[in-house]
Parts: structure tokens; C-alpha cells; sequence
């Protein structure tokens, strides 16, 4: 049986839940798709460890619950040793990174991690916006030279297949119009600013339930909407898109009256990252809060739910919606990904 050895930068949500899942599903994973993966070497913010017989899965979670670092791992793990370092070390099949997004920091160290892995012939797996975001193009063409696979499903939506959708199912149309709500938390604040909650009441409440960051600025001011229509505008449409292309607007400043007033006529608003064909100009992009009747496929999104909406010429109109109460789906592409590269 084969063995996939794997590389994981970053263990906070998405990272320890990883791990967990890749325990959990081990031996399904052997019994129907032959195959097994085997953790090599690990990093967070704090340090690394590596063992070429493989960490346990468990002790790495445990260690992550309990406040710990990876170098607390006993015997190999090592304090101040750099992702980037473990990376152009280590000998493994896959790296998989989910550093922290830091696109105002050039996207450090997720970018370098992977171009380091690449141009090693590992295959990539990325739940990390910025690397995608900010060089997609680039890494793109190092994964072309290097025979290896790039993937990175998880940047958009969270657990909802929208990029596998786009990119596999839709092969052969024209999509002239794509609509989604790939960010989850900013509905979630406004259903609650609509039912009468304060801003920071609202605010702390997200984040007690950790669908928000401390920095809620990336996600209220249309951010992470953003970083996401640019990567289903290369991805899927492409449409070598930047950030700078996208006309963005956020939530902050929305008015409660209105939100009410909008629920009370039948209307739901959500943040809407939106790409329109615009023939040889190619694609108009823009993130901004949107009111949606109760008719409109993202209309009737729930608290916790994302969507997108692709409209083609020969596939009609399809539509994928995902619920996703935990941070859960969103490490479970990671596991997608990795069989999608080693059972085609």
C-alpha cells in the first residue's frame, strides 16, 4: 500500500481539524482507496518537527488542544525552526498549507512554502487564499514544469465544491454570469444585525463562535469576497483577475432599518461576489452587499451557509449551496483534494 508522505504548514483550525479527520478516516482510506498518508513533518507559528517514520496524528492534536506548539513534540520537535526551512528540508510527496492568509505581508510564508514545494516536485494542496491570489499565474506554470499537481479547493466557500464545479463540470461553457456568497460570516452578522442585535454585539457573538477573526476588517470590508471571486475569476472563468479589479464594497455601515426593512418585503442580504461577461472586455467583478429575494437561488441562505450560482449557455443554471456549522468541511478539502491528485 502506498504511502503518501505529507508536509502540514499551519495548525490552527483548518490544520489540527486536518489531522483529525486524516485519523479518523485512516482506515477508510486504506481499505477503499488504498492508499495512506503519512505525516512526515509539521510547522505553526512557533516551530516544526519532522520524523521520516511519521508523527502521530493524534499527538499532534492533542498537543494543538492543549495551547502547545508543534516543537513541543517530543524528541523531534524543534522551537524557531521556519515552515519555509522544513519545507526545502524535508524529502515528502505533498505539502499541504494553511498558513495564515497575510496577504498585506506578501502572503508569507504560505507563498514561499509553496513555491519552495513545487519546484522540489512535491504536488500542493492549499487552503490558504494568498499564495492563489497573489500569484496564481506563477505557481500555475511551476506546477506545469514540475509534473505536479496545484490544488486548492478550499479557498473558496469553505467546504462547497465550487471550483471542482467550475472547473470539471462546466467544461465546454460560456459562463456568463457567476454569483456567490463565499463568505459565511458577514450574513451571519447581518441576520443578526436584522433581528435587532447591536454591532458589537453581533461582532462578539461571531467571533465567540469563531466564524470571526480578531482583524474583522478582512471579512467586513469585502476582503475575503474579494480574494475569493479572483480565485473562481482564474480558476474557473479565466479571467486573469487581481484584487484591484474587484469594485468592492462590505457590510460596514449598512443601516438596521434597512436590513429590517428589506427582511419584512421579502428580501435576504448577503454579500455578493459577482463576475458579468462583458464580451471583449472580459469579466466585470464586484463584492458589495446585496438584497436578495426570496426567488433568487442565494435568496434564502441560512445563518451558516454559502453559495454559488453559475449561468452558462449549455448547462443552464446550476446552483451549490453548503451549510457549515463548524470549521470541519473547510479542513475535509484538504482530504478532497489529496484523493482527487492520487485517485483520479
Amino acid at each position: 500500500m502506498p504511502k503518501v508522505r505529507c508536509i502540514l504548514v499551519g495548525l490552527g483550525n483548518l490544520g489540527r481539524r486536518f489531522c483529525e479527520i486524516a485519523e479518523r478516516k485512516a482506515d477508510l482510506l486504506r481499505s477503499r482507496y488504498g492508499l495512506e498518508l503519512q505525516l512526515v513533518a509539521a510547522a505553526d507559528s512557533r516551530g516544526a518537527a519532522a520524523d521520516p517514520q511519521g508523527l502521530d496524528w493524534a499527538t499532534v492534536v492533542q498537543l494543538k488542544q492543549a495551547g502547545k506548539s508543534i516543537a513541543d513534540y517530543p524528541v523531534c520537535g524543534r522551537v524557531g525552526w521556519r515552515a519555509q526551512d522544513l519545507v526545502a528540508d524535508v524529502e515528502a510527496d505533498v505539502l499541504l498549507e494553511v498558513a495564515p492568509v497575510n496577504l498585506a505581508l506578501g502572503g508569507q510564508p504560505g507563498l514561499d512554502c509553496v513555491r519552495t514545494a513545487l519546484r522540489r516536485g512535491m504536488h500542493v494542496v492549499t487552503a490558504n487564499k494568498a499564495p492563489i491570489v497573489l500569484a496564481y499565474a506563477e505557481l500555475q506554470a511551476l506546477a506545469r514544469a514540475a509534473g505536479r499537481q496545484l490544488r486548492f479547493d478550499g479557498t473558496v466557500a469553505g467546504g462547497l465544491p465550487a471550483l471542482y464545479i467550475g472547473e470539471r463540470d462546466l467544461r465546454g461553457a460560456t459562463i456568463f454570469r457567476l454569483e456567490a456568497v463565499p463568505n459565511l460570516v458577514t450574513g451571519y452578522i447581518m441576520d443578526l444585525l436584522t433581528e435587532g442585535q447591536p454591532w458589537e454585539e453581533a461582532l462578539e457573538q461571531a467571533r465567540a463562535e469563531g466564524v470571526l477573526e480578531a482583524d474583522a476588517s478582512w471579512d467586513l470590508d469585502g476582503w475575503d469576497a474579494a480574494a475569493k471571486l479572483v480565485i473562481l475569476a482564474n480558476a474557473v472563468l479565466g479571467f486573469p483577475a487581481r484584487l484591484e479589479d474587484v469594485a468592492r464594497t462590505g457590510i460596514q455601515g449598512l443601516d438596521q432599518a434597512e436590513l429590517r426593512d428589506a427582511r419584512s418585503r421579502g428580501y435576504r442580504y448577503r454579500l455578493l461576489a459577482r463576475a458579468e461577461w462583458r464580451g471583449e472586455q472580459g469579466y466585470a467583478l464586484s463584492v458589495a452587499p446585496v438584497p436578495l429575494s426570496a426567488d433568487h437561488p442565494l435568496g434564502r441562505l441560512g445563518h451558516k451557509q454559502m453559495g454559488v450560482v453559475y449561468h452558462t449557455d449549455i448547462y443552464g443554471t446550476l446552483t451549490a449551496i453548503i451549510e457549515e456549522p463548524d470549521p470541519v468541511p473547510s479542513a475535509a478539502t484538504l482530504l478532497r483534494d489529496l484523493l482527487a491528485i492520487y485517485v483520479p
